[in-house]
């Protein structure tokens, strides 16, 4: 338990720090120029992973790094620049929310891993949270750019199971590096021709993607694939919905914006849908259906599960000797009493 909790925390790097770009992009970086951005941001975080574990890729990782990089980092990314000029930021991000039901249903399909209906709800209750919490911001609709924010959110769900699918021995760090290299490099085409030359950057702007390549992008991807190895791909989906509660958190905390009563019950929602897509939570509440579905003689006074193991945790509690059912018996009415130290847990 205490593992997995480690891991989420760690998987939560992620989406703060991509949650934070929204701040950084708007008040210090190049507004005319998103692909070229894209690019600084990419390119130099997948060097900068491939300077500190310098290794080649080997085997299939040519290709599949390649394609990894198009769906989370090259393709990815220029999906969101044509979604920044048609959507809302509300309308945009509130389709982004759907990642985590795109990522269960997925790693079902590819990755072998069970559909849970404690996370499927925790997703809806993480929905509806995004959706009030952003509800402030409302605009046109551009059918072009829903499309885009669909294809944007499913190709990156892909990306990201496919990344857990794939996963063998070699290092998260190795394997970020490629990924960022791969999707930096395919977008430097696209810049070239969108937006031309490389724009001119002055010092705060070299700060800015300075944090924004090293801080929301290297550690940030290598948090997330991190979590991916270790997490169900349902549970790292939720997590992610930290992104927009970070954007407007942080915006409330140095742009001087004001939370209404609608974002706290958004905020309220959101943490609640990523505390039901934690497996510990999935867990306890299967151990408690599973209590509740037992006749009411078969349950042993003062424990939730009647297993041998619950008797001897609750005998070593107490030091008295507990009721617990006979191997033999196959109805509810026969017991025996078992003195503690008999008790194996």
């Amino acid at each position: 338990m205490e593992t997995n909790w480690r891991w989420v925390l760690v998987t939560a790097i992620a989406p703060i720090a991509w949650g934070s770009t929204y701040y950084v992009t708007r008040e210090f970086l190049p507004a005319d120029a998103p692909l070229w951005g894209a690019v600084l941001r990419a390119l130099p975080a997948g060097l900068l992973l491939f300077a500190v574990r310098p290794r080649r890729p080997r085997g299939a990782w040519w290709w599949r790094a390649p394609i990894l990089g198009a769906l989370t980092v090259g393709v990815f990314f220029a999906l969101v620049y044509v979604v920044a000029q048609l959507l809302p930021t509300s309308i945009a991000s509130t389709v982004m929310a759907t990642s985590p039901v795109a990522m269960m249903l997925l790693a079902r399909l590819l990755a072998g891993e069970r559909l849970r209906a404690v996370p499927l709800v925790g997703a809806a209750v993480g929905l509806v949270g995004v959706v009030l919490l952003l509800a402030t911001d409302a605009g046109a609709v551009d059918p072009l750019g829903i499309v885009a924010s669909v294809a944007a959110m499913l190709l990156s769900s892909l990306g990201y199971v496919l990344a857990k699918r794939w996963k063998d021995d070699t290092e998260v760090l190795a394997v970020t590096s490629w990924q960022l290299i791969a999707g930096g490099l395919m977008l430097v085409p696209a810049a070239l021709l969108v937006e031309g030359a490389p724009p001119e950057l002055g010092t705060t702007e070299l700060a800015a993607f300075a944090y924004v390549g090293v801080v929301a992008t290297a550690v940030a991807f290598v948090a997330w694939f991190a979590g991916l190895a270790h997490l169900p791909a349902g549970t790292v989906g939720l997590v992610g919905l930290l992104n927009p509660v970070a954007g407007v958190l942080l915006g409330t905390l140095l742009a001087g914006e004001v939370l209404g009563a609608w974002q706290m019950g958004g905020l309220v929602l959101v943490f609640g849908g990523i505390l039901l897509g934690q497996p510990v939570v999935d867990r306890a509440i299967a151990r408690v259906r599973a209590t509740a579905a037992l006749p009411r003689g078969a349950r042993a006074p003062g424990t939730e599960v009647p297993t041998r193991a619950s008797s001897g945790l609750l005998a070593s509690a107490t030091g008295a000797a507990v009721a617990a059912p006979r191997s033999d018996d196959r109805g509810t009415h026969g017991t025996t009493l078992v003195a503690p130290r008999e008790v194996r847990a």
